[in-house]
């Protein structure tokens, strides 16, 4: 049974990611290094994982076969393991992570609004709307983007068509990386607890 709902609930992702995909194109994409990185394709591969180890471990279960069973403990071992060496090496290097995500989420900016960008165009445009921030460290960080003082206009306190030429006083004026980190403090309690229920489970 726990193998079959590991199935189903792989296929609900997977379906879930399909639909992103599919609606909104590389919707989450932020970084230009990792273009590929983005919610749809992450819970794409995530369904799929989930999906297959399902799938062995509930054939392995019904037909008794010890090589499956194996193989779906191997599997359960590889991943919990992997998600190991992740949180260690994050909380090792949380710094480095720090520096390099705000140059590479700069670097990133500069393909805004452009051809084949539309998933990290409307991401930055989101959490910019929704966490009432502008740029990286601060909205100057558009102005070498536009080599100009303008913003996107989903930076503007009231939001209207090209709003983003206004004076500095009509745009938010957090960092939207700080801003986005405190939050994810803020939640960390929820994530952590979620992350050792996964864990558990897997054990």
């Amino acid at each position: 049974c726990f193998s079959l709902f590991s199935q189903l609930g792989g296929c609900g992702i997977l379906g879930v990611g399909i639909w992103l995909a599919v609606t909104q194109g590389n919707f989450a994409t932020l970084s230009s290094s990792f273009p590929s990185l983005s919610a749809a394709n992450l819970l794409i591969v995530t369904g799929t994982f989930i999906m297959i180890i399902g799938f062995v471990g509930c054939i392995g279960a019904i037909k008794e076969n010890k090589c499956l069973l194996l193989s779906f403990f191997i599997m359960l071992l590889i991943i919990f393991l992997l998600e190991l060496t992740v949180v260690i090496l994050f909380f090792v290097y949380t710094d480095k992570i720090d520096k390099y995500a705000q140059r590479d989420l700069k670097k990133g900016l500069h393909l805004y609004g452009t051809d084949g960008n539309i998933g990290l165009t409307n991401a930055w445009s989101i959490i910019q709307t929704d966490f009432r921030c502008c740029g990286v460290s601060n909205y100057t960080d558009w102005f070498e983007v536009y080599n100009t003082t303008r913003v996107p206009d989903s930076c503007c306190l009231e939001f209207s068509e090209n709003c983003g030429l206004h004076s500095p006083g009509t745009w938010w004026k957090a960092p939207c990386y700080e801003t986005v980190k405190v939050w994810l403090q803020e939640n960390l309690l929820a994530v952590g607890i979620f992350g050792l229920c996964t864990a558990m489970v897997q054990v």
